[in-house]
């Protein structure tokens, strides 16, 4: 009987782009606000059709063994059966800027 990892979906905002990503690792970082994705999952580099925007991300996060997501710009995290294509595409709303957030002052 194996074991089964799971696949979890992670669609944050980057830059007036919406991410979307395929990760076998997300959770809150130490770090505050963060969220940490880790052992990102792409598609097989044989298939003969290649997406440009999964390239693009492939390339974008090359050599990355964990990415810090600050937690306002996750949009949503779903734990998936199993992988699919991440892509960039744009965001619908550009006119929204998010609040400013800064940590808690220590006493």
């Amino acid at each position: 009987m194996s074991i089964q990892k799971s696949i979890y979906r992670v669609v944050f905002l980057n830059q007036d782009k919406v991410y979307e990503v395929y990760c076998e690792s997300v959770y809150q970082s130490e770090m505050y606000g963060f969220i940490e994705i880790e052992e990102l999952i792409f598609g097989e580099r044989s298939q003969l059709l290649v997406d440009p925007s999964e390239e693009k991300l492939q390339n974008e996060f090359a050599g990355v063994k964990r990415s810090f997501v600050p937690m306002h710009a996750i949009i949503r995290i779903d734990e998936v059966e199993k992988g699919g294509v991440p892509k960039i595409s744009d965001s619908k709303v550009s006119s929204i800027t998010s609040f400013p957030m800064s940590p808690p002052k220590k006493s």
